[in-house]
């Protein structure tokens, strides 16, 4: 199964020819990705994609053997710009803020807005396209995903959270609310907040000396 590179290669020499041109690579690059929303993976054409990024067939071809290649690069240029909001320092953020925060970086879009729609384009090519699925959850779902499940050990670690909560399945019932805020059509921006406020009472910890909440 093919995977997704560290990078585009932009910048290397061709075998026996000049340097890439790391504008024009990313000129494609960001072509397809805007021809992966429009058109989804099996309608898009290299002829488009090209014709998108003011350059001929052979150019792309010459960079990419095919369209599958240069789509596998295309995700992993928008993985790369989002590697930073994988981390969160806690630190300084109450538990119940912190909480927040990490849900909010669940959003598909917190990034590129277009991702929930790019997302349901790859899960329409799960029998065509298995592999295309398989790159999505490992680079784009499970790094939101285990994010929140890091901090919600680390709030267990402070006392705030209580030990016996699946931190597994909140975290898999939080990244599915954008979900459902998107098909609702509800305003993805108020997720955050409106998700915490129903499930912080069923996992935060009891106060040292306090009545234990009735679950």
């Amino acid at each position: 199964m093919a995977r997704a590179r560290e990078g585009t290669g932009a910048g290397n020499p061709r075998p026996g020819g000049r340097p890439r041109d790391a504008a024009l690579d990313e000129a494609i690059i960001l072509a397809t990705r805007a021809r992966l929303v429009r058109d989804g993976y099996s309608q898009m054409a290299i002829g488009d994609i090209a014709a998108d990024a003011k350059v001929s067939r052979p150019t792309v071809y010459r960079r990419w053997e095919n369209k599958f290649d240069l789509v596998v690069d295309a995700l992993d240029y928008g993985f790369r710009k989002q590697r930073d909001m994988y981390t969160l320092d806690l630190s300084e953020l109450e538990p119940r803020e912190a909480l927040i925060e990490a849900v909010r970086r669940l959003d598909p879009a917190y990034y590129n807005p277009d991702a929930m729609v790019l997302m349901g384009n790859f899960a329409g090519e799960a029998l065509r396209t298995p592999e295309l699925l398989e790159i999505l959850r490992r680079h784009a779902v499970e790094p939101r995903v285990s994010l929140l499940e890091r901090v919600l050990g680390e709030l267990q670690e402070r006392g705030a959270v209580r030990d016996d909560i699946d931190t597994y399945t909140i975290a898999t019932m939080c990244f599915g609310s954008y979900f459902g805020a998107f098909y609702r059509g509800d305003d993805s921006e108020d997720t955050p907040e409106a998700v915490v406020a129903v499930l912080w009472p069923a996992i935060a910890a009891d106060p040292p000396g306090g009545a234990r909440r009735q679950r």
